[in-house]
């Protein structure tokens, strides 16, 4: 019987799953113990507090956003390279680059670098097709 383990590639899909969660926590960082009357974050109408939020927490938000619309394709492109026997070292170093740039990503949509944050989208999409043809033959 052989045991099935987790690769890089694999470890990096929970990495980038996580990714909205932190962005989450980004955006309501410093808010959890204030009154909702004083702008505190407002757990009974999460939604709708967030999309009240300016400046970097609604940037944190918005990359929220983004990082859950990313997600389905980098899974599928990680599943799809190891079902079509992709490089092992060089699937890992892609997931690996790209978890890397999507980091990067959040923290420059945080601070509002806004060209800078598409030229990494930009990248992290195009690793992500890398991704997706690493197994094709």
């Amino acid at each position: 019987m052989q045991i099935a383990r987790f690769t890089m590639a694999y470890w990096c899909v929970l990495i980038a799953a996580l990714l909205p969660i932190a962005c989450a926590g980004i955006a309501k960082a410093g808010m959890f113990g204030k009154p909702r009357r004083d702008g505190g974050y407002d757990n009974w109408e999460p939604r709708a507090w967030l999309a009240r939020q300016t400046d970097w927490r609604a940037r944190a938000n918005a990359a929220q956003a983004n990082s859950f619309e990313a997600l389905p394709f980098f899974i599928g492109a990680v599943i799809i390279a190891h079902q079509l026997g992709a490089h092992q070292g060089r699937l890992d170093i892609l997931a690996f680059f790209y978890v890397v740039l999507r980091m990067a990503y959040i923290m420059m949509y945080v601070a509002g670098m806004a060209n800078i944050r598409s030229i990494l989208w930009a990248l992290a999409f195009a690793i992500n097709i890398a991704i997706l043809f690493a197994g094709y033959r």
